[in-house]
C-alpha cells in the first residue's frame, strides 16, 4: 500500500497531487460558495508543440511532500492577499498527453477582479517555486527535463537531494 501524501487542506485552502486524470467539476466545487460571487478556473494543458518541436507528451514528477508543503503555501499567501473564499490547486504527475491538463487552479472570491488576479497569480507562483519537474517528449528525440517554468532547462533533481534542502 501507497502511504504517500497526496493532498493537503486547511482553511480555504486545498492542494493536490495525483497521477488521475484532472476533473474540472470537482476543482471548482472545492471553492465553490454561496459568498462567492465569482469563480475562476485555471486549465493547464499540455500542447503539441514546444519552440517549433513537436511535442508527443509530457511527464511530471515531483517529491510529494515538499511540493504540497509548497503549494498550500502559496496558497495560504494568495488566500490571504486577495481576500478569497477559496482556493484549489491540483498537479496531474506522470505521463500527460497533448490536450489533457497538467494542472487546475480554481479560486472563489466575492468580487471577479479578486478572482482573475489571484488566479493569475497563484500559476505564475506555482511554476516558479513548487518542486515538480516536466519532462518535454518530443517526436523521433530525447525528451528534455525542465523546471516547471517555460524553458528553463535544467535536471530533475532526486528525492534524496530534495529531502537535504528541506
Amino acid at each position: 500500500m501507497n502511504n504517500e501524501i497526496t493532498e493537503i487542506k486547511n482553511a480555504g485552502c486545498y492542494v493536490g497531487l495525483t497521477h488521475d486524470l484532472l476533473n474540472l467539476n470537482d476543482v471548482v466545487n472545492r471553492v465553490r460558495s454561496p459568498q462567492a460571487g465569482a469563480i475562476v478556473m485555471f486549465a493547464g494543458t499540455t500542447r503539441d508543440n514546444f519552440g517549433g518541436k513537436p511535442v508527443k507528451e509530457l511527464q511530471y514528477s515531483a517529491y510529494n511532500p515538499l511540493a504540497l508543503r509548497t503549494m498550500l503555501s502559496i496558497c495560504e499567501d494568495i488566500h490571504a492577499k486577495y481576500g478569497l473564499i477559496s482556493i484549489a490547486m491540483v498537479h496531474r504527475l506522470g505521463t500527460v498527453p497533448i490536450g489533457e491538463e497538467s494542472i487546475l487552479i480554481a479560486v472563489s472570491a466575492p468580487h471577479r477582479q479578486a478572482a482573475w488576479r489571484a488566479g493569475e497569480q497563484a500559476l505564475e507562483d506555482c511554476k516558479e517555486r513548487v518542486e515538480v519537474w516536466k519532462k518535454e517528449e518530443f517526436e523521433g528525440e530525447d525528451g528534455v527535463w525542465r523546471a516547471n517554468r517555460d524553458g528553463a532547462a535544467g535536471q530533475k533533481v532526486s528525492e534524496a537531494q530534495s529531502t537535504l534542502d528541506q
